[in-house]
């Protein structure tokens, strides 16, 4: 294995070209968006954590005025383009603005943020207040965003303001780069300050509308949030997402990147498990995988070559979104959900002019959301082979890494159920000896689950345990015995009893008894109940087996 200097958590075009970070190519972008003439307003929407910042810091290298960077692209693709270069490399006012910050869990913090986040952009221009034209107005609305003090008009036209200054100074209109721009309004609406929040950022947008001094601007998010609600008014606005993009192979890393990136690290044998856990997006025609996780993984695996896969993501994005989702499930949602846990695709319409005060408005909108975000992608022909009515999209779960996020959420959210569902009658059944009750009580329970696994055996493991758990008694999960382990073991130490339960699934309804005699022969020859003889009056020995949505249990 080849130690490759990796960058993780480097999102500073310049930091990483000056330091030597291994870098994958992405200054394609810088062509593409120049050979889009005429064009005012670029947004591009991409998931959390595919390089939408470091591509922006690429553009502001590239483009500032103040900046001379021709080391920096040295050996890139874009450096081939000599004319292109020429014209248009730190030849540009640029201004380079990231919302990523804004968070509160009230309008006041939030808005504060805000103010920190343009007075930091004011303070990298403070050299526009020695310009020969600069009035009394502007210098003085100037100085007070740059001391994180300007009145609210004064916020709200920052961006109007800043720009025009900037054509002031070098007789050039300003490029302007906005990153995360949906952050604010994604916390505004999860902290009940929406309207708030909008109108602020609403504000600040009208820089894009009618600016004679923008020669243009590259916006980039998470959602495309409808032009009316935000970008009222902009002209010559065009938006690049996952699903209409000839952007795509500059946001994360297509496949022979990867094989690249292997080669050099003398890492091909991890291919297969590297495409498994962190590919399976389809952005447009190409096939991307998530570069934080690549690169996580690839450190890791310099650190401990025996290192398995897992999720870096998980840590990076905000997961309430499949819970909330869940929440809000019904029985057509869990249907779905266990559609795509088991490998299948799911055909919805996809809406990207999405809104975040309206996102829980229609079960359409939340699928949306989560194919935007990233928990699923478009599937291939090959993954989905039916005809798609206009406007649909048939969706999936990419990869190994988010399905995994799924089946904890999913868990999580069982065991919080678990604790609310009335169980007296289970419970009751359960030291009554009452095997009949038992299995109309767990059958009642098990058609309020999402399954996943494909209905494995560990599925209803983790369903019988999180019964019991949270209510009073301990359970032990695969407890060693003295001949083997037992799926579930509940103690009731107060009352000194215990119940031991030993699971089967079947693949065929008319196998359930069978498999419930099976599971009680296997209690009798391990001898699960010996151990407690000495320090239980009463134990209860029941065999369970399961078929999809069904149960039988019979008691020893």
């Amino acid at each position: 294995m080849k130690k490759l200097n990796i960058p993780v958590g480097v999102s500073d075009f310049e930091e990483i070209r000056k330091n030597g970070y291994y870098y994958i190519d992405k200054s394609g972008l810088i062509e593409e968006l120049l050979n889009r003439t005429g064009i005012k307003v670029t947004l591009i929407t991409r998931p959390r954590r595919f390089g939408k910042t470091l591509g922006m810091s690429m553009l502001e290298n590239f483009f500032d005025i103040r900046k001379d960077s021709r080391n920096l692209f040295e050996g890139l693709r874009i450096a081939e383009h000599q004319t292109l270069c020429a014209e248009w490399m730190n030849q540009y006012p640029t201004a380079f603005i990231s919302f990523r910050q804004v968070d509160g869990l009230d309008f006041t913090g939030a808005y504060d943020m805000l103010t920190m986040v343009i007075a930091d952009l004011y303070n990298k221009h403070l050299y526009l207040l020695d310009g020969k034209n600069v009035t009394e107005f502007q210098k003085t609305a100037f100085i007070n965003l740059a001391h994180g003090s300007g009145s609210v008009k004064e916020v709200k036209s920052s961006l109007m303001l800043l720009t025009g200054m900037m054509q002031q100074y070098y007789g050039k209109p300003a490029i302007l780069l906005i990153d995360e721009y949906d952050v604010p309004l994604a916390k505004a609406n999860k902290n009940g300050y929406y309207k708030e929040m909008l109108d602020v950022m609403k504000s600040l947008m009208q820089a894009l509308k009618d600016n004679q001094a923008l020669r243009f601007a590259v916006i980039t998010g998470c959602l495309k949030i409808a032009k009316e609600s935000i970008f009222t008014g902009t002209n010559n606005f065009v938006s690049d997402t996952i699903l209409y993009s000839r952007l795509n192979e500059y946001f994360g890393f297509v496949q022979n990147e990867v094989d690249q990136l292997l080669k050099d690290a003398d890492l091909v044998e991890q291919t297969e498990n590297i495409k498994k856990w962190y590919d399976g997006y389809h952005f447009g025609d190409f096939d991307v995988y998530c570069p934080w996780d690549v690169m996580n993984y690839l450190v890791e695996l310099q650190r401990n070559p025996k290192a398995k896969p897992i999720s870096y993501w998980k840590n990076t994005s905000d997961n309430a979104i499949i819970r909330s989702f869940i929440d809000y499930a019904g029985s057509n949602i869990t249907k779905k959900l266990e559609t795509l846990m088991s490998g299948g695709c799911i055909v919805q319409r996809v809406d990207e002019n999405l809104t975040y005060d309206y996102l829980h408005s229609s079960e359409d909108n939340l699928w949306s959301l989560l194919y935007l975000t990233g928990y699923l992608t478009k599937a291939r022909e090959t993954d989905f082979r039916g005809e798609l009515p206009d406007g649909m999209v048939a969706l999936m779960i990419p990869n190994a890494e988010i399905k995994e996020i799924f089946e904890t959420t999913v868990t999580k959210w069982f065991d919080d159920s678990a604790r609310k569902w009335n169980r007296n009658c289970l419970f009751a059944a359960v030291w009554n000896g009452d095997s009949e009750q038992i299995t109309k009580e767990m059958n009642a329970l098990l058609r309020r689950t999402i399954s996943y696994h494909d209905y494995r055996e560990d599925f209803y493991h983790a369903f019988l345990a999180g019964i019991f758990t949270g209510a009073g008694y301990m359970v032990d999960s695969n407890k060693e015995h003295g001949e083997g382990r037992s799926d579930v073991v509940v103690y009731d130490s107060i009352n000194g009893r215990v119940a031991i339960f030993e699971a089967k699934y079947t693949k065929a309804l008319e196998n359930l008894e069978h498999e419930c005699d099976v599971a009680l022969q296997q209690i009798d020859d391990q001898m699960y109940a010996k151990e407690y003889e000495d320090d239980y009056d009463q134990i209860l020995c029941y065999g369970i087996s399961f078929f999809k949505k069904r149960c039988m249990v019979k008691k020893k």
